[in-house]
């Protein structure tokens, strides 16, 4: 008895093996199916309602990168990017000296840059990266001191919150900035034909009477006015240079503004002002001097933002002058029934869509023997016929993809973003396929024809439509999706004031992701209403395997 038991065990361990492989083939995506004389892989596709959603002002603090300059794009408008970050000394621990005279204030702040050669000499060639418009635009730019003290978080009913600033609080910041430029040099292209340039610098540093030759990859470097910051650090009670909370709200910060350089072209780069530093070049007398009328050279360094994330704090504000079409667009032309015929998707405070996945209806829906029953308001019929054929029919689901057709006609000459992102917008989170591999499986990167110009962008959510058909009960949420500057920035930003898209049941839009923000790029795609050419309508279109 023992031995059949034994055999009889084993035999069910080896049958509930090989079931378990063959369901792990069954949701592999196309793996091992090729040739299958049981089982074929077969696509179905369902519509998708898309329509097109404006971002109101929203959250622009802390985030890197951020955008400086004036951005001219054909198809959106304008947007004006200005910057205002909190600074810090790199020690509280200073001791500057007796008598210091200044020498100068250098600022510098890191592009983004690649090498495309270097000579015999070690002399590099730099490209910059993310550089939006005329590659050889001028602005004007101003750099003040700033007159608002920012704050990280505030009280409300016993509460510690965050503070958050918004894209469109650059009046507040214009209106309390103080004092004059401080980037007064009588280089104009430091000012008032500012450019932003792929030139390496080559520093010359002179220690114990010998020179060493410093290479330095392109930057933003600016000459600050040297009187103002003598007064303001050199001259300053060492109370005010003691800690860093006390320090941030006697400096305020820096407050970066762009204006149109006469007729010439302008431009607008993604900057690393995380990284950038002021250095204060001064002369001193110290106890180490040994002439007593000697001076001996120091520097002072200033951090952008804060070292302290906790104690810091910036803010990007982004002004648009939309074009009319993109405005009627985004506002007036939005149809939420049948859907949008193309898609508005510009990041900054700009636009994005919203998807609503398988028909909803007040009837139609299946029973467990796959009747055609009466169903509850808001019941997706589709899903339920999905559910239905995956349970009674042993369906499997392979892979289920979204693609977003480029309009290439209206995009035509116009610089598209590389990488679109679909998020979970009714409880703004990130999707299950999001979860299982960001970078690859989940895709959204463009796809590019023979022409060099984008075609298309594919999302795929099979985790996501998975986990919709094994659940009954599981909400099907409203997508978003929006342009994208990383794929790694999950973070969403707090609209200013959520908007009401939808009456009953009413769901409100109330954040959009961050990585939308940091892009200035927009695309047009087209939607699923049923008026767009077959070949390029926006569908779900799910693979599935059937048992023969």
């Amino acid at each position: 008895m023992y031995k059949t038991s034994f055999f009889k065990k084993s035999l069910l361990a080896v049958i509930a093996v090989f079931l378990y492989s063959c369901d792990k083939d069954f949701n592999a995506i196309g793996e091992g199916l090729v040739g299958d004389d049981h089982f074929g892989l077969e696509s179905e596709k369902y519509d998708v309602l898309a329509f097109n959603q404006e971002v109101t002002p929203i959250q622009s603090n802390n985030m890197s990168p951020n955008a400086l300059g004036i951005f001219d794009n054909p198809l959106f408008g304008t947007t004006t990017a200005n910057f205002t970050t909190q600074l810090g000394l790199a020690s509280y621990s200073l001791t500057i000296g007796e008598s210091p005279v200044i020498d100068s204030v250098k600022i510098q702040i890191p592009y983004y840059s690649h090498v495309i050669s270097t000579d015999d000499k070690g002399n590099s060639k730099y490209e910059l990266d993310s550089i939006y418009g005329d590659k050889n635009g001028k602005i004007k730019l101003s750099v003040y001191e700033s007159g608002i003290q920012m704050r990280n978080s505030y009280f409300n009913g016993g509460s510690q919150l965050p503070q958050f600033y918004y894209t469109d609080q650059n009046t507040d910041f214009f209106n309390e900035k103080k004092g004059t430029r401080l980037n007064n040099s009588a280089n104009r292209l430091e000012n008032e034909e500012f450019f932003f340039s792929a030139a390496e610098y080559k520093d010359s540093i002179t220690t114990d009477g010998k020179k060493t030759l410093t290479r330095v990859k392109p930057e933003m470097r600016l000459h600050l006015d040297t009187k103002f910051f003598q007064d303001k650090i050199l001259n300053a009670a060492a109370s005010k240079l003691g800690a860093e909370d006390v320090f941030q709200e006697y400096f305020r910060g820096l407050y970066f503004n762009v204006e149109k350089s006469g007729s010439n072209p302008s431009n607008m780069a993604l900057m690393n002002f995380s990284d950038g530093k002021i250095t204060i070049y001064y002369k001193a007398k110290t106890e180490s001097t040994e002439d007593g009328d000697a001076m001996e050279s120091k520097t002072i360094v200033l951090n952008l933002k804060g070292a302290s994330a906790a104690t810091s704090n910036t803010a990007n504000f982004l002004q648009d002058t939309r074009n009319a079409d993109y405005t009627s667009a985004i506002t007036t032309n939005v149809n939420k029934t049948e859907g949008d015929e193309r898609l508005y998707l510009k990041g900054g405070q700009g636009s994005l869509a919203i998807l609503r996945l398988f028909n909803q209806t007040d009837v139609m829906g299946y029973d467990e023997k796959g009747n055609v029953v009466s169903k509850a308001n808001n019941v997706p019929d589709e899903l339920d016929e999905i559910r239905y054929n995956v349970t009674h029919k042993n369906w499997k689901v392979n892979e289920a993809n979204l693609v977003f057709y480029i309009d290439a006609d209206k995009m035509a000459g116009t610089e598209e973003p590389n990488r679109v992102y679909l998020y979970d917008l009714t409880n703004n989170a990130v999707l299950a396929d999001y979860s299982a591999d960001a970078a690859s499986a989940f895709g959204g990167v463009i796809t590019v024809g023979s022409d060099k110009r984008g075609k298309s962008y594919k999302m795929r959510i099979t985790s996501h439509i998975r986990n919709l058909i094994k659940d009954a009960t599981a909400k099907n949420v409203d997508l978003g999706l929006v342009v994208s500057q990383s794929v790694t920035t999950i973070t969403l930003n707090a609209l200013k004031n959520k908007v009401q898209i939808q009456d009953d049941p009413v769901k409100y839009f109330s954040a959009a992701p961050r990585t939308s923000v940091m892009n200035p790029l927009g695309t047009i795609l087209f939607g699923g209403k049923a008026s767009v050419p077959d070949n390029k309508r926006l569908k779900l279109e799910v693979y599935y395997t059937k048992p023969n």
